[in-house]
């Protein structure tokens, strides 16, 4: 167990004052006195129980304030960190966020079930290192590779079109993947390309990402997302949104000479239940093993001694009251 704000322990010396205080209070002879022939009256009844029970409310009243500054000092435990041994790869996800990716001949749209699917993929491979690129008329990374899969889903959920310059620049996307997981020592190094367009922006030639990823020993897999013939899409009319049919352009054999040429595969997805399937039989490529850091769980137990505290602050006013009543 260690403290977030450790410094704060220095306010228990207040109880400890408030105890040294009572205890002088107490051994000081204050009460008044008497003079009697015998004491055979008051020793014969022995010591009263208020005697003993009045001590009591001061120690409920001490130990809820120790406890007070313990919890506001916000006590936290964590596990113990340390090196594992596990099976896994390294995964970089290059998604196309193109705005033709609203067309919804995909249940909503080809973003949304490319998103919701690679987060199913992202939670089935708790073992992986992965990370998320994004790219349309230019690319950018989205996530770089962790193994914190609340981060890596939560930063999957915020991608989006209209954040970059409309366009598809595959080869931009490619090169920036690849760069994300150049300088990683895993032996098995994947990337997958998720595009429904053809090349036609970026200052990088997809050819020539091809040949740095091969370079790098990177296996990239490339999915082309689109019905065959048209699919429709949402259009901004002086009536609304309405729907329009537009043709489905996916350069296929471009993404087969990407993942030819650096050992993967091509895949087509023409809905979601296929872009899924898709996603499975990735997931059954092999593994290697590779050793990482496990990440500390905290927790804070702030929330016990602050309880504790209600508790004995509970307990002295009930004993006060009921000491009240003792004749």
């Amino acid at each position: 167990m260690f403290f977030e704000y450790p410094y704060l322990l220095w306010l228990l010396a207040v109880p400890v004052l408030l105890v040294l205080r009572y205890l002088w209070i107490e051994l000081k002879d204050r009460r008044p006195h008497l003079r009697v022939s015998k004491l055979d009256a008051w020793t014969a009844g022995g010591r009263s129980v208020l005697e003993w029970v009045r001590h009591i409310p001061f120690l409920l009243r001490t130990a809820a304030l120790a406890l007070l500054v313990i919890a506001i000092a916000r006590p936290r435990s964590s596990s113990q960190v340390e090196k594992v041994d596990t099976e896994g790869i390294d995964i970089v996800f290059a998604m196309d966020v193109s705005t033709s990716m609203l067309a919804r001949d995909f249940t909503p749209d080809r973003l949304s079930a490319a998103k919701d699917i690679a987060i199913e993929f992202i939670a089935s491979r708790p073992s992986d290192r992965m990370g998320i690129v994004v790219f349309a008329g230019e690319s950018y990374t989205q996530c770089p590779l962790t193994t914190d899969r609340a981060t890596l889903i939560n930063l999957m959920k915020d991608v989006q079109t209209d954040l970059i310059e409309d366009g598809t620049a595959i080869g931009n996307g490619l090169a920036t993947a690849v760069a994300r997981m150049k300088d990683s020592d895993a032996k098995s190094r994947v990337v997958i390309l998720l595009t429904d367009g053809v090349n036609n922006m970026g200052e990088i030639d997809p050819s020539m990402a091809t040949e740095i990823a091969k370079t790098y020993g990177i296996r990239v897999y490339t999915i082309g997302v689109g019905a065959n013939g048209t699919a429709p899409y949402p259009v901004q009319t002086p009536w609304g949104i309405e729907l329009q049919n537009i043709p489905v352009e996916i350069d296929e054999p471009l993404l087969k000479s990407i993942s030819e040429g650096t050992g993967g595969r091509y895949f087509r997805a023409t809905d979601n239940t296929k872009l899924a399937e898709i996603y499975a039989e990735i997931g059954r490529m092999e593994k290697t093993r590779t050793t990482v850091d496990s990440f500390p769980v905290y927790k804070d137990l702030f929330k016990n001694y602050a309880l504790a505290a209600l508790i004995c602050l509970l307990l002295e006013i009930l004993l006060r009251a009921l000491m009240r009543r003792m004749p």
